[in-house]
């Protein structure tokens, strides 16, 4: 399959059946883990760092993985329609109908998350063989409490009860975020904190102490809650939310070849 192939997977049934978008590259190297890549909020599957992921992946013969999430890129549905949860299940279902094998999962920030709720599903299915790490840049880990309801001020809440939605203003020109009372509400359903879980394989985390959207003190925190001593940080002092520039990006693959290797 060529890598500039989109082809699409349905997921879901009934009113919320719909088509997600994805790229994939087959392995060269037999016996090595794949990787699949979990996009950040309002991103897509033909950013920067996804692009570089590929790239990287294809040069050294491993399978990779990428997909738009519902209502993002050129998968199906609305931004605001969608939920976590939806999220969640779509990457259930790559993971199940696209790859094979051990999988090295690369998210950043909401897909952070995601790659963390993919991992304790797993674990709790008895089914964690299929993870062999995560790598997570600037996770937002239960984002939609801590990250968007306990910091939104009280005249975004009042426009998400009375009006249903707020429209979050957005750091990077892309318009802003309809975040909808749905949105929060679902979101409760997967909540990591305060009761965590082992997540049994290697989870290492890069995070810019720039960041002005994910806190630092919120990586902190879910080094806190996740329990194992499995997760490693490595802070990048000048780096930002996205860390997408070159010198991030070779800390990434660093980061991965350890991964992939042990």
């Amino acid at each position: 399959m060529s890598v500039t192939e989109v082809k699409h997977l349905g997921v879901g049934t009934g009113a919320r059946a719909r088509r997600i978008a994805y790229l994939q590259q087959p392995a060269r190297v037999s016996g090595a883990p794949g990787f699949v890549w979990l996009q950040g909020l309002k991103s897509e599957m033909v950013s920067t760092k996804a692009t570089a992921l590929a790239a990287w992946c294809a040069e050294k013969g491993y399978a990779c993985t990428r997909f738009d999430y519902s209502g993002h890129g050129r998968s199906d549905g609305k931004f605001e329609d969608a939920v976590i949860g939806d999220w969640l299940d779509e990457a259930h279902a790559v993971l199940a109908h696209l790859t094979s094998g051990p999988q090295i999962l690369v998210g950043s920030s909401t897909g952070g998350y995601v790659a963390l709720l993919v991992l304790r599903d797993l674990i709790t299915q008895q089914r964690q063989d299929r993870i062999k790490a995560l790598t997570l840049i600037a996770p937002a880990w239960d984002m939609t409490e801590a990250l968007m309801w306990q910091r939104f001020p009280e005249s975004a809440k009042r426009d998400i009860f009375e009006k249903g939605v707020y429209l979050r203003p957005s750091n990077y020109g892309d318009g802003p975020y309809a975040i909808t009372r749905k949105f929060i509400e679902e979101g409760r359903k997967h909540l990591i904190g305060p009761q965590g879980f082992d997540p049994g394989v290697p989870v290492q985390v890069l995070h810019g102490l720039l960041d002005e959207d994910v806190p630092w003190e919120h990586t902190m925190e879910l080094e806190a809650t996740l329990r194992g001593d499995h997760v490693r940080v490595m802070a990048v002092p000048d780096g930002d939310h996205r860390l997408a520039r070159p010198e991030d990006l070779d800390l990434l693959f660093r980061t991965l070849s350890d991964l992939a290797a042990n």
